[in-house]
C-alpha cells in the first residue's frame, strides 16, 4: 500500500506558486502584441554582418575569377570558331570553285529534262489551223475546226475600214499636194526660164575668157613638165649609179659580221644587217636548250613525288580519322552503358532509401493534437 497522506510542503507549494505566476505574467507581455518588446544581440548580428561581408567578398572574387576564365575561353572560342570559319570558308571556295568549273547545269546528261527553258526552246503543239506537224493522229486539229474566226472576222472587218479611212485621207491629201505642186511648178518654170537665159548670157562670156587662161595654163604646164621630165632623168641617172658603187663596194656583198654589232651592246645586233648566229651561238643555244629540258623534267618529277607523298598522307589521315572515330564512338558507347547501368543502380538505391523512409521512419504520422501543444507556453 502506498502512503498518500504526505505531509504538505509549504516551501516548495510556494515555489511552484511562485513560477506559476510568473508564468502567468510572462504569456501577458510575450502574447500581447502591443506591449511585447524583444530585444537584439548586437554582437551576435556584427558577427553576422562581418560574415556575410566575407562571404560576399569571397564570391566576388570568385565570380571575377570566373569571368576571368570565362573572357579567357571566349577568346580561345573566338579564335578556334575563327579559325574554324576560315577553313569552311575556303572549303565552299573550292567546292564552288569546282562546281562552277566541274558541274555546271548545262553539262549533265538529264539537263534536257529540268531545262528552264525548255519550253521555250520547244514548239508548241499546234501553230495555226494549217501546222503540218498535226495530222489527223494528233488530236490537235479537226476537220470544219476555225479556232480565231470570229476574231479573225473582226480583224479584218476592222482592218477594212481603216485602210478605207487611210484611202480616203490619202486620196484627199495627195489631190491638194498635187494643186500646190502644179502651183509651185509653174513659179519655179518661169523663174528658172528668166534664170535660164541670164546665164547663157554669163556662160558665153565667161567660157571665152576661160578658153584664153586655159590655153596660156597649159603653155606653162607643157614647158615645166619637159623640166620636170630632164631632171627625173638625170636624177635617176645618178641613183642608179650610186647604187650600183654602194653594192659593189658596201659590207652587204661582203658580208662584213661587223656591220651587225649593234651599239646598245655586244649582245644586241641590227636585224637588217645580221647574216645569222655563228656556230658557236647555235652550240650554246642548243646547250641551253638542254639545260632547260633537264631542269623541267626534274621539276615535272618532283612535282610528282610531292604528289604521291600528298595523296599518301591524305590516306594516312583519312585512315587514323577513321579508327579515331571508331574508337571515340565506342567509348561512347560504353559510357552510355556505364551511365545506363549507374542510373539504373541509382534508381534502386532511391526506391529502397524511399521504401525504408515510408516503411521505418515515418511511421509515427502526427496528429491534430500534436500541432495544438504550440504556442501554449512561453517556454
Amino acid at each position: 500500500m502506498y502512503k498518500l497522506d504526505l505531509p504538505v510542503d509549504y516551501k516548495q507549494a510556494a515555489a511552484i506558486e511562485r513560477r506559476r505566476a510568473m508564468e502567468d505574467e510572462r504569456k501577458t507581455r510575450i502574447f500581447n502584441a502591443k506591449v511585447r518588446q524583444i530585444g537584439i544581440d548586437k554582437q551576435a548580428i556584427d558577427q553576422q554582418v562581418f560574415d556575410r561581408k566575407q562571404m560576399e567578398d569571397y564570391e566576388r572574387k570568385r565570380h571575377e575569377a570566373f569571368a576571368a576564365d570565362a573572357l579567357r575561353n571566349d577568346r580561345i572560342a573566338v579564335l578556334l570558331e575563327k579559325r574554324q570559319e576560315q577553313d569552311i570558308r575556303a572549303l565552299n571556295e573550292a567546292l564552288n570553285e569546282f562546281r562552277a568549273l566541274h558541274q555546271q547545269p548545262n553539262q549533265r546528261r538529264e539537263w534536257d529534262l529540268y531545262d528552264p527553258d525548255g519550253l521555250k526552246k520547244d514548239k508548241p503543239a499546234r501553230v495555226h489551223d494549217d501546222d503540218p506537224r498535226c495530222g489527223v493522229a494528233s488530236i490537235q486539229k479537226f476537220d470544219g475546226e476555225d479556232l480565231n474566226s470570229k476574231a479573225r472576222k473582226k480583224l479584218q472587218n476592222e482592218q477594212s475600214r481603216k485602210w478605207h479611212e487611210a484611202q480616203m485621207r490619202e486620196r484627199e491629201r495627195a489631190r491638194r499636194n498635187q494643186e500646190e505642186a502644179d502651183r509651185l511648178y509653174e513659179l519655179k518654170q518661169r523663174e528658172l526660164d528668166e534664170r535660164a537665159i541670164q546665164l547663157q548670157q554669163a556662160e558665153e562670156e565667161c567660157r571665152k575668157a576661160i578658153d584664153m587662161a586655159t590655153a596660156s595654163y597649159n603653155d606653162a604646164l607643157k614647158n615645166e613638165q619637159r623640166e620636170r621630165e630632164r631632171l627625173k632623168r638625170q636624177q635617176e641617172q645618178d641613183d642608179n649609179m650610186t647604187e650600183i658603187a654602194n653594192h659593189v663596194f658596201g659590207d652587204i656583198l661582203t658580208e662584213n659580221p661587223a656591220v651587225a654589232q649593234s651599239a646598245f651592246g655586244p649582245h644586241r645586233v641590227i636585224p637588217d644587217r645580221w647574216k645569222g648566229m655563228s656556230p658557236q651561238q647555235l652550240e650554246e643555244i642548243r646547250k641551253e636548250q638542254a639545260r632547260q629540258m633537264a631542269e623541267a623534267e626534274r621539276l615535272r618529277q618532283e612535282e610528282e613525288l610531292r604528289n604521291r607523298e600528298y595523296d599518301r598522307q591524305a590516306s594516312a589521315n583519312a585512315r587514323a580519322a577513321l579508327l579515331i572515330e571508331k574508337e571515340l564512338e565506342r567509348k561512347r558507347k560504353e559510357i552510355e552503358k556505364a551511365q545506363a547501368d549507374e542510373n539504373r543502380r541509382l534508381a534502386q538505391e532511391q526506391k529502397a532509401h524511399i521504401d525504408f523512409l515510408n516503411k521505418e521512419v515515418y511511421t509515427n504520422s502526427p496528429t491534430s493534437a500534436y500541432f495544438m501543444q504550440f504556442n501554449t507556453s512561453t517556454r
